[in-house]
């Protein structure tokens, strides 16, 4: 990864997406295979997120596509379908975002607060 990736990465895992109103939003980023089984999952943690009042971005995105954009998330979510691609994309944020594989279980059972739950943790 380049240094500008790499600081744009460390910058947004400390403080999240800076908007145009100077406040800061965290971004969950859930990647599959092709990003459809995923999309479900991220409608239900929007929701999940809504409820609660969390200012969480969540985006779906497929293994292929989700390597170009690791430097706009705060975490990296991969289903357990993925999962070995783990070490990949731990190596491509070097250090500067967590990655963590969604657990069989709440991923089967779209678990959305307990994903939402185990995210905050690992982004504190």
């Amino acid at each position: 990864m380049n240094s500008t990736v790499a600081m744009m990465a460390e910058r947004r895992n400390n403080e999240g997406a800076l908007r145009k109103d100077g406040s800061i939003m965290k971004k969950i980023m859930l990647c599959c295979n092709a990003g459809m089984s995923t999309s479900l999952l991220v409608q239900k943690m929007q929701k999940e997120a809504a409820s609660r009042g969390d200012d969480i971005e969540i985006e779906a995105r497929p293994m292929n596509e989700a390597m170009e954009h690791v430097a706009e998330a705060n975490i990296i979510l991969l289903g357990p379908q993925i999962g070995y691609a783990k070490d990949d994309f731990v190596k491509a944020v070097d250090g500067k975002v967590p990655v963590e594989v969604i657990p069989m279980m709440d991923y089967g059972r779209m678990n959305a607060a307990k994903i939402l739950d185990d995210a905050a943790k690992l982004m504190a």
